[in-house]
């Protein structure tokens, strides 16, 4: 038996993949892959370019994008695939 934990992320991953790109798409990706609390201090949304801009509420919050910016993109181009986030800009609103 495979544990649901280790199940649950590749079916994910699947999902996401046949949706067409849209907003809610970068949406659900971005609060996945941030977490719930990053995800209500933020908002995110991606250019054409594939630049994914991150908002948020506080400079600390800021700060903790900026940190965590390696890790994000990676779970960002695993739910979405590496060729739609190409980076990820972080600005205070």
């Amino acid at each position: 038996m495979i544990p649901v934990q280790h199940v649950t992320p590749a079916v994910l991953v699947e999902l996401l993949r046949r949706q067409p790109l849209s907003p809610g798409k970068v949406r659900f990706a971005w609060e996945a892959a941030a977490g719930p609390a990053l995800a209500r201090a933020t908002t995110a949304a991606l250019d054409a370019r594939g630049t994914l801009h991150v908002r948020t509420s506080t400079a600390a919050w800021a700060r903790e994008v900026a940190r965590s910016r390696p890790l994000l993109l990676e779970r960002l181009r695993a739910l979405l695939g590496a060729e739609i986030v190409t980076a990820l800009e972080v600005r205070e609103a």
